[in-house]
């Protein structure tokens, strides 16, 4: 899923961004549109725009088959959608585990 469509023609590609004052400004090369880019992070599925912010570990192989946290992620959750992961971050304050993990599956 694209992060930016056009909203006159839903063009996904052919999309050129600027800076204007500390607004994204996007003109679509296809039919010409102009517009400011909303940055309010949206839920993909119901379109809910209340989300909370969450830690995620971004694991890597450090050693061996040994993972280690090597970075972390902001990542959106929404309180219909994720509740369950959004309940496990409130009430841990631990970051979330990877989606994927990097390991080869046997």
């Amino acid at each position: 899923m694209p992060l930016v469509v056009c909203p006159t023609c839903d063009e996904d590609e052919d999309l050129d961004g600027r800076d204007v004052d500390g607004t994204i400004e996007i003109t679509c090369g296809g039919c010409g549109t102009v517009w400011a880019r909303d940055l309010t992070p949206r839920c993909d599925i119901c379109g809910r725009t209340d989300l909370r912010d969450a830690l995620q570990a971004i694991l890597d192989k450090s050693r061996g088959t040994q993972l280690s946290i090597q970075g972390m992620k902001v990542v959106w959750l929404c309180p219909d959608c994720d509740a369950e992961k959004l309940r496990r971050w409130l009430d841990s304050n631990v970051p979330l585990p990877p989606d994927d993990l990097p390991v080869d599956p046997r």
